[in-house]
Parts: C-alpha cells; structure tokens; sequence
C-alpha cells in the first residue's frame, strides 16, 4: 500500500512538472484570427493553422471571436478568463482594430481614446502576470483602389497599436502592413483567391455566393500564419524555437513526390 502511495505521488508531481513546463499562447482578438463553425467553412481565422505550427510544449489557446472589440472583449469577461488562466511566462498575442472602429454597432465601437487605453491596459496585465504580449495591427482587408493599391483600411485605428507598441515597448508585429504588402505583389485577382469569395451554388454554407474582402479562407488564414512565423524568425522571438520539428523522411518524400 504503501509503494501504491509513493508511485501515485510520483505520477502526481510528474504531471504537475510538465503542466508547469507547457507554454501557453492566448490569442485574444476578432473574426480574423478566431476559430471557426463548420457553418462557416472555408471561413478560417489564422489563428486556426497557426496553432498546428508548435511541438508538444506549446499549446494555443484561441480566444478570439467574431465580432469582437477591445471593448466588448472587455466588456463580456473574455479578457478576464484569460488572465485568471495565465501564468508566467505565456504569451498572449493582440490584434484588434477591425470592429473597434464600427461606429454604426454600439456594442462594439471604441473611441479612439479607449482603444488605446484598452490596448494598454491589456498590456499591464499580461505584465503584472509575468507574461509576454505580442501587440499586432489588424490584418488588412482586401481593397484595391482605382490604381490597383491596396487602400489603408483601418485609419486611425492602426496608428493607435503602433503609437501604443511605442510607448509601452512592447514586441510588435504590423500584420497590416505585412499583408498589405503580400496581397499587393499577388496582385487583384491571385489575392481574391485567399479571402471569402464563392460563387452561387458552389458551396452549401453559401448557396447564394460571397464576396468578403475582410475574412480569410483556408489557404489566406495559412499564409498569413506563415506571414507571422516568418516575423518571429526575422524578430528572433523565442516562440520561434518552439516550432515542430522537422521530419527528415517527410521532406525526403515531398521532394521526390
């Protein structure tokens, strides 16, 4: 019995080991990045492939969700429930902006002087944890101007992460910036092929079509998951370290396949 005691005792403190050693990433933002319903499909936030990109120490934690500002965010406990779950040394990564600047939809629109208060105090949080932000941009929506640029989509809003990440020196990745460059080179057409666009009966979640120029479709949402890794590379952010490892047989086999 009293072996019994000591290996469930063993075991007991084996997990409570590796629970401490996992790494965890909170993604807090909007539709985006968020997770999506099988109603929703091709829709995919990139927080979606992003999350499959990290070995066994690492687990995301997606808490983004469709429709959300730093003020609803708030204002629903979802910030809240991040906190109370995060310990020291996780990461939570920020990227709002695109239903902060909705003036039209009460319930999420943020002055401009809040969502930099917000943004802050997000910060301040995750700091008082002992954590880690990474602060991003919104991704860009995808319109082209008569010249066939991409236009600034989130005016003002973008300016205010870049003022906050400033001021507070905070790692920063400008997702808007960084997209709008990747869909400018791909051009019109080849960009349409990575955000919400179907054709009528095509699809049974959009038996009428959609053209969505905000949300990605699987192949976006996995390049601008990509777009952010190659960010952490160029950054060299310890994230980065955390990545799968490569299987040597695998690349052997797509090479010669």
């Amino acid at each position: 019995m009293y072996n019994f005691i000591i290996f469930v005792a063993s075991l007991c403190c084996t997990f409570a080991t590796n629970a401490s050693e996992v790494t965890q990433i909170f993604m807090a933002g909007d539709s985006t990045m968020s997770i999506k319903e099988v109603k929703d499909y091709p829709e995919t936030g990139w927080g979606m492939p992003f999350s499959y990109f990290f070995n066994e120490s690492v687990i995301v934690e997606n808490r983004a969700k469709n429709g959300r500002s730093t003020k609803s965010f708030i204002a629903e406990g979802r910030w809240q429930k991040i906190l109370v779950e995060l310990k020291p040394d996780d990461y939570v990564i920020i990227e709002f902006g695109h239903n902060d600047q909705s003036k039209y939809k009460v319930d999420r629109y943020t002055p401009p002087h809040e969502f930099s208060a917000n943004l802050t105090l997000f910060i301040m949080d995750v700091r008082a944890k002992k954590a880690h932000v990474i602060l991003m941009t919104p991704i860009t929506r995808r319109y082209f101007d008569e010249n066939g640029t991409i236009k600034d989509t989130h005016p003002v809003y973008a300016d205010l992460v870049r003022d906050v990440a400033k001021d507070t020196q905070v790692v920063f990745i400008d997702m808007e910036k960084i997209t709008q460059q990747y869909f400018q080179q791909l051009g019109d057409e080849n960009s349409a092929l990575r955000f919400m666009h179907i054709l009528p009966n095509l699809h049974p979640n959009y038996p009428h079509g959609v053209k969505d120029n905000t949300h990605l479709n699987q192949l976006g949402a996995r390049e601008v998951a990509q777009l952010v890794l190659t960010e952490l590379k160029e950054i060299d952010h310890p994230l980065y370290d955390k990545l799968r490892a490569v299987d040597s047989k695998h690349l052997k086999l797509s090479y010669y396949h």
